[in-house]
């Protein structure tokens, strides 16, 4: 029977519409109570207005076993396409919790693949909003099989494109590997979980009792386990906050990270900063006074922020220019780099220099947080990740030091032996193999045992650490040996990384680096 223009139009309407529900009515008002959005009013709200384009929009399950002949749903359980994002575009997908749990079939899988390759061939970056149960058991090793082919192009992308993840329901299983092998992670409190095994596993392998969200809520991976970068309330929250971070972010390798106009004066002093630095070097102080004050303002976007706080990382641009910031934080263990802190800075810088971003270190280090606990997790592997990658990256690497810098963390924390291309000092800085006290300890030992009262003592010990604070805990002992290319006020502080920025901006390494197939970075 032929049909006329009209009836194949309406056909094509009617199938659209029939797509847009999903897994139904009932399961899309399932997924209201939970007090989430369905798949679709995620990707509205993450995409401007109207850009949106839907590729494979009628792709179903070719499953016939346990009656899946009878469970199909236009889609297949995950919308796939492309839009723009405040008229910059970007490859989405967002799989949908109303058709068997967002569960990963064949087809379900082989759509995702579709987008990466396609991301990957036009080099525009993806987001991914995962809401689903695991692999779907009905197709089998068809699943697992999908998985994988996931991510083998997660990590085919690696460097490439930028890759967002935004956790928005359950993810267990293999279903936790892709987000884990992305750039970015977001979660939303109450409403998202992550972990391998699910808490009747857990009772069952080990019997221990635990919820979904003390086992992997969103606060326990922003805070202990530091796999969610960005913490939401809701989804909304979630949403916006992958729009202000996919903003800071180039669209590829090849390209830069986009200028914006902030209207804030590169020459801009602040003299408060002046002041931020006790006299005291045992007083602590907030770095994200000094951060706030040096960037443009109101710019700082921060990633980590629950995670190893005694370290921060983050996005902010300087002149309008887009550029990763790493800081020692003196609040939290006197700004001590510790396991989880060098595991934080290295995969910022590490991404920061994938993707073309300069980065501005602010260094207050007394060093590398002593104990047993510290050495017998491995902090000797997990600090050499910081030097490592410092040491990889070629974006122009600007630091400050503000404080103190002793020891081996000094020597980490993007110093010129590393490769920083410019490298300023506050007076206050304190540049040495270990504090004075520490110091004077070891160097002059014996002339303190002489003391005959701990009086004399302490006496001995009070002239001596003065006499060494002042002869080597200082930035100009550097400064004499070119470690330091310029002591600077605090107050001008922007104005002179601005200057920097201006003239490295174009920077390439002049000197060939050996030809290898990669590194191998400690684990």
């Amino acid at each position: 029977m032929a049909y006329g223009l009209d009836e194949l139009y309406k056909h094509l309407d009617e199938l659209r519409e029939k797509a847009k529900l999903g897994g139904g009515t009932q399961a899309i008002e399932k997924q209201h109570e939970r007090g989430k959005l369905t798949a679709r009013e995620r990707l509205e709200l993450l995409l401007d207005p109207g850009s949106f384009v839907e590729i494979d929009e009628f792709a179903v399950h070719h499953c016939f076993d346990f009656g899946m002949e009878k469970r199909k749903c236009l889609g297949d359980g995950v919308v796939t396409g492309f839009g723009t994002i405040n008229g910059r575009p970007v490859f989405v997908y967002a799989q949908d919790f109303t058709f068997m749990g967002g569960s990963l079939g064949e087809r379900h899988a082989e759509k995702i693949a579709k987008i990466l390759d396609t991301a990957l061939k036009a080099g525009i970056p993806v987001i991914g909003l995962n809401d689903s149960g695991g692999a779907r058991i009905q197709e089998g090793v068809a699943s697992l099989r999908g998985y994988g082919e996931i991510f083998y192009r997660n990590v085919m992308a690696s460097g490439v494109i930028p890759q967002i993840i935004a956790i928005m329901g359950p993810s267990a299983g293999g279903a936790v590997y892709s987000p884990a092998l992305c750039d970015f992670i977001f979660m939303v409190k109450k409403t998202s979980y992550m972990f391998i095994t699910g808490p009747k596993v857990v009772k069952a392998a080990i019997g221990e009792d635990v919820t979904f969200e003390q086992l992997g809520g969103a606060e326990v991976h922003a805070k202990l386990s530091g796999i969610a970068h960005f913490i939401a309330e809701n989804d909304e929250d979630c949403i916006n906050q992958i729009r202000a971070l996919y903003s800071y972010l180039p669209f590829n390798n090849m390209d830069d990270p986009p200028y914006m106009d902030t209207g804030d004066p590169p020459d801009r002093v602040d003299k408060d900063l002046d002041t931020v630095v006790p006299a005291d070097p045992k007083q602590p102080y907030n770095m994200y006074d000094v951060i706030n004050k040096v960037v443009d303002a109101g710019t700082f976007l921060e990633v980590h922020r629950y995670y190893a706080p005694n370290a921060i990382v983050g996005f902010a641009r300087l002149n309008g220019r887009v550029v990763g910031i790493v800081a020692n934080q003196p609040m939290i263990y006197a700004g001590c780099l510790d396991i989880d802190s060098s595991d934080k800075i290295a995969r910022f810088v590490r991404f920061c220099d994938c993707f073309n971003i300069p980065l501005i270190t602010f260094v207050d280090v007394p060093g590398y947080l002593p104990g047993t606990r510290q050495e017998h997790g491995g902090v000797i592997r997990h600090g050499a990740k910081v030097i490592y990658a410092y040491s990889e990256a070629t974006v122009p690497k600007l630091t400050v030091i503000c404080r103190k810098a002793y020891g081996g963390a000094y020597i980490a924390m993007c110093s010129r032996h590393l490769g920083g291309d410019m490298v300023f000092a506050w007076p206050t800085a304190e540049i040495a193999v270990m504090g004075p006290e520490g110091a004077v300890e070891i160097v002059f030992k014996h002339e303190v045992m002489k003391a005959k009262t701990p009086e004399e003592a302490q006496e001995i010990i009070n002239r001596l650490t003065a006499d060494y604070r002042a002869k080597f805990a200082n930035p100009y002992v550097a400064a004499e040996r070119g470690w330091i290319d310029k002591v600077i006020k605090p107050s001008e502080t922007r104005m002179y990384l601005c200057k920097a920025l201006d003239v490295l901006i174009t920077k390439r390494e002049i000197q060939p680096r050996p030809p290898k197939k990669h590194g191998n970075i400690p684990a």
